[in-house]
């Protein structure tokens, strides 16, 4: 009953999120330079912005934006996540943690779990102990549908104030659910989430490992301008607190789109150049022109 609520609450959210004018399309956007390392000092005029194949000009710039985080962390409990789960929701406590204590003072988390179903454990709050607490909680059991958590938490993001993080933390299966990936992304990219997967490897071989579910989680990080993270268990920590590196050192680009075709598609492909050939940058694909990004 409380899936099908929901389920319900989502939509009816959804339904108010589209309009037919875009306005200023905003793009977050993270760059690194070859060894890795986070590169916050790129000034407005060494970007460059396409729509469509059509260089547009940046109207908004903020270096290391302070515009409030919204991050949704969806936990993969399906039974084979049993073992390293008590890992995981430790390295999750903390991460609420550091992102709560630090920042700026309007950011919030939220809290999914996903088997069979999708449970939303906990909605957008600054409440760590209750967070904490719910994460504590969490207990596998049979069945993946990966692709119902990223489509129902994209819409359930989709609206909120400043940017939208979605946290995955799974081996990427997908076994249950009712939506394909197109439908997920698609959900995403509406919402301008960006998508970090902390991949969790439940066997190393690669003869029994499921190849494709990492694929598709590598698809999504790309896709929604985010990065992807195959940590031991030892390493848990460390892939937490480089998403919140990545989040506290991201550049704000917006512009009003001009001069696009006539005939430019429904979504609109997007791409973000740095002038500087040492560095590289990560951005969504796209947007939905009948979306407000």
């Amino acid at each position: 009953m409380r899936s099908t609520v929901f389920l319900l609450a989502v939509a009816l959210a959804a339904q108010s999120t589209f309009r037919h004018d875009v306005t200023l399309v905003r793009l977050l956007v993270s760059a690194k330079n070859q060894a890795g390392e986070v590169i916050g000092s790129i000034g407005r005029e060494e970007f460059e912005v396409f729509d469509c194949g059509v260089k547009q000009e940046v109207a908004v710039f903020e270096r290391q934006t302070a515009l409030p985080l919204s991050v949704a962390v969806m936990v993969d409990a399906s039974g084979s996540t049993l073992k390293d789960i008590h890992y995981e929701t430790t390295s999750i406590g903390k991460f609420f943690k550091a992102l709560l204590k630090e920042g700026n003072p309007k950011d919030m988390a939220a809290l999914y779990s996903f088997n069979y179903d999708v449970h939303e454990l906990h909605t957008f709050t600054r409440n760590l102990n209750q967070l904490e607490n719910q994460t504590r909680a969490i207990k596998p059991t049979a069945g993946t549908s990966l692709y119902d958590a990223v489509h129902l938490v994209g819409h359930a993001i989709q609206g909120r104030e400043g940017r939208h993080v979605l946290v995955i933390v799974s081996d990427g299966g997908d076994t249950t659910s009712f939506y394909k990936y197109h439908d997920a992304l698609e959900s995403a990219q509406k919402a301008d989430a960006v998508i970090y997967p902390i991949i969790v490897v439940p066997i190393s071989n690669d003869a029994g490992r499921n190849i494709g579910g990492e694929h598709t989680l590598m698809q999504f990080a790309s896709n929604t301008g985010g990065r992807v993270f195959y940590p031991s268990v030892a390493e848990l920590d460390k892939a937490f607190t480089e998403i919140l590196l990545d989040l506290r050192t991201q550049y704000m680009l917006g512009y009003y789109p001009k001069d696009l075709p006539k005939d430019a598609e429904r979504f609109h492909k997007v791409e973000v150049h740095v002038k500087r050939p040492d560095l590289r940058v990560s951005s969504r694909s796209g947007y939905y022109s009948d979306v407000v990004p």
